[in-house]
């Protein structure tokens, strides 16, 4: 004789778990190709990415909820639960790091090189148009102090070429890293200085941040100063000093190849 088997139903919110970690991670993704593709601004695309996120917080709850459900009737899911909890853990990681760099670094949005004489934001024509009239404004003195102590590493780049040598690498180092150009004041002067203004942008939602580099020769010898301010936002989550960094390390390597 036969015996029919009955399986027991999958927890309902198991299954929504999933579903909604899904969904999660598909609006999530939009957001971030909207933004980067610029058929949406930045700032809207952060709010089609919060939506993601609380979307991510609801799965979470219907999860442990479904274990719940699972534990005391004894239904099945539990494998899909654990599946949904972990691509909704793995969308809400990013805000997580977020808030952790935010705790952990001091809250400005600007870096320099030279912390006694940072370099300015031209306000010509050209560059407040590039920057839709944005100018940042001076480095404030608390910020400086703090990015001595955070950040010691950010010091003025000395190298052992004059300044047409220098201007020229200076040049192919913004051009390796994509940076677009909004303003270039070739060396001359009576002070025999240089400046190159360019904007870059964030790699998720591609808000734009402003860079302006000073050059200023010194007995056989130039100077390269860097300042990146971020046009949005009071916290750039550590990414203007990574920036500068990024500067120096690609100004290297473009050294070490001539």
């Amino acid at each position: 004789m036969r015996r029919l088997i009955v399986e027991e139903p999958f927890a309902p919110l198991a299954l929504w778990c999933r579903r909604l970690a899904l969904f999660a991670l598909f609006v999530a993704g939009i957001s971030v190709a909207l933004a980067k593709s610029g058929l949406v601004d930045p700032l809207s695309g952060l709010v089609v990415l919060a939506s993601a996120l609380s979307i991510a917080l609801l799965a979470v709850l219907f999860g442990f909820l479904s274990f719940v459900s699972i534990w005391r009737l004894g239904r099945r899911g539990i494998g899909i639960a654990l599946g949904g909890l972990a691509m909704a853990f793995l969308l809400l990681s990013f805000p997580i790091f977020m808030l952790a760099q935010a705790i952990r670094l001091p809250m400005q949005n600007d870096a320099s090189t030279d912390l006694i004489d940072p370099p300015s934001f031209s306000r010509s024509s050209a560059a407040l148009s590039a920057r839709a009239g944005h100018v940042p404004g001076e480095l404030p003195q608390e910020w400086r102090e703090a990015q001595r102590r955070i950040w010691p590493d950010l010091q003025p780049i000395v190298v052992d070429l004059d300044m047409q040598e220098t201007w020229a690498l200076v040049q192919a180092t913004v051009t390796a890293l994509n940076w677009r150009v909004i303003e270039r004041q070739a060396p001359g002067g009576r002070q025999g200085q240089a400046r190159i203004e360019a904007i870059d942008h964030t790699f998720l939602f591609h808000f734009p941040d402003d860079i302006t580099i000073r050059l200023r020769p010194a007995a056989g010898q130039t100077r390269i100063d860097m300042r990146s301010a971020s046009r949005f936002g009071e916290h750039d989550f550590g990414m203007n000093a990574k920036r500068i960094r990024k500067f120096s390390t690609e100004l290297q390597a473009q050294l070490d190849a001539k």
